[in-house]
């Protein structure tokens, strides 16, 4: 690292040198906080409000999107911890949980989902900011979001710094306005409805959340104390996520008439309604920057020396051009299944770090095939697909002659990211501590 660097408290440039201690307590509440709201998660209330064929009531809805945030937020905060002891990003945390080399597929695998997300969110950027001002062609919007987006992806933690002192606090007074406005319409009856697919609210809400597991000790690895740490993540994440969601779902049930397209202009429609949605559209460019940090530090679990500047300029440039050449809308599908991998895997690492190993992680490049976590990981992705394999045809179909073969067919009362947690944890803690024995007999 470079003195300038150094003297700044920037991420290092490769993994074989130390992270700094750089992120107060103020400085992670507001990326926290930032990340809890986006735009994605204003329209994809609709998902938590009518999860299948019908509506549930706005009541059952809250309740799902509370319970799911709660649910998903603990899982994050639980991630966060082993980073700020460590000082080790996520994915070289996996080879303490499955090995050095076994480690390398959920990295490819988060790779993938993040450069998928980078692109996702620079075309949503400039989606909505095409909306706000439509004789601006939107290639135009992207080719700045993504430009803007490998800017800040090069210095992390100092525009970390620059979220929690100004951006974070506009948001919230964007957020109290909006509220404040959309609620002068009469909202209907909470009971109005029923509980119908309650759980795949919960689930819908729970995968937002557990989205930000593998990326979250890229970020806690830079702060200065454990606690600090899992507060941060757990208040300032859940807080934000519950109000975004619940501004959604409001706009649905007044002026939006849950048609999760005309959420945008119902914001714009209000007075200076323009302003504050200029605000949220330029804010997501929060959500872009770290995606795209976190695939360049992900590579580097694979490659530690390569300098994670370089690799950030390339994933810019890749989700630009991919944000430029299709629409990445189409692809939501599939990054929601990548994203369904990592719910099992955290049941595995909970289980594993604070359970099993108690921390005693090893994360060199030398670290040895761990069976014992790998099997857990794997039925308990199955376990998810079984009872949500989501909305792939192909893929939905396949598992659907899966739980037919084996007489298996989900219930209602399923929730596909608990059940697929809970498979997972309760695998890994009897064959952890089987493999655990094995090895202090055979010292």
């Amino acid at each position: 690292m470079t003195a300038t660097a150094q003297k700044a408290g920037e991420a290092p440039l490769t993994l074989d040198r130390p992270a700094p201690r750089a992120l107060g307590i103020a400085d992670q509440l507001g990326l926290w906080a930032n990340l809890g709201v986006s735009l994605l998660g204003f329209t994809g209330a609709l998902y938590v409000l009518i999860p299948s064929d019908r509506a549930m009531s706005l009541g059952a809805a809250l309740l799902a999107l509370v319970l799911g945030t709660l649910l998903g937020t603990l899982g994050v905060a639980a991630a966060a911890v082993p980073g700020a002891r460590t000082g080790a990003p996520a994915m070289v945390l996996l080879r303490g949980l499955f090995g050095a080399r076994a480690s390398y597929l959920p990295t490819v695998l988060n790779i993938v989902q993040l450069l998928g997300w980078t692109t996702f969110e620079i075309f949503t950027i400039a989606l909505a900011l095409h909306q706000l001002t439509p004789s601006v062609p939107q290639d135009t919007y992207v080719l700045a979001a993504g430009v803007v987006t490998t800017v800040l992806a090069l210095r992390p933690l100092g525009w970390i710094r620059v979220l929690r002192r100004y951006v974070t606090v506009l948001v919230v007074v964007v957020l109290v306005y909006l509220f404040v406005q959309l609620l002068r319409h009469p909202l209907p009856p909470l009971t109005r409805g029923g509980f119908h697919d309650f759980w795949l609210g919960v689930d819908t809400v729970i995968a937002v959340a557990v989205s930000w597991v593998p990326v979250a000790s890229d970020y806690t690895r830079h702060a200065r104390n454990a606690r600090g740490a899992f507060l941060t993540a757990f208040v300032g994440y859940s807080v934000t996520q519950i109000a975004c969601y619940l501004l959604g779902l409001i706009t649905l049930v007044t002026v939006a008439h849950s048609d999760a397209n005309k959420i945008f202009g119902s914001f714009i429609a209000v007075p200076v309604g323009a302003v504050a949605f200029a605000v949220l559209a330029a804010r997501e460019v929060d959500q872009s920057f770290v995606d795209a940090y976190s695939t360049a530090v992900s590579v580097q679990n694979i490659r530690p020396r390569w300098d994670r500047r370089w690799l950030a300029v390339v994933v810019g440039a890749i989700a630009t051009a991919v944000g430029l050449a299709l629409d990445i809308r189409a692809y939501e599908n599939f990054l929601v299944l990548l994203g369904s991998v990592f719910v099992p895997l955290l049941g595995v690492l909970v289980v594993d770090y604070y359970l099993v190993r108690r921390g005693r992680w090893d994360l060199s490049e030398s670290s040895r095939l761990r069976w014992s976590t790998l099997l857990p990981w794997l039925l308990g992705f199955v376990a998810y697909q079984l009872v949500n394999p989501g909305y792939i045809g192909w893929w939905a179909s396949l598992w659907q002659h899966v739980g037919s073969a084996v007489h298996f067919a989900p219930s209602s009362w399923m929730s596909a990211s608990i059940l697929s947690f809970v498979v997972a944890a309760a695998l890994a803690l009897p064959l952890g501590l089987a493999a655990e024995r094995r090895s202090s007999a055979a010292r």
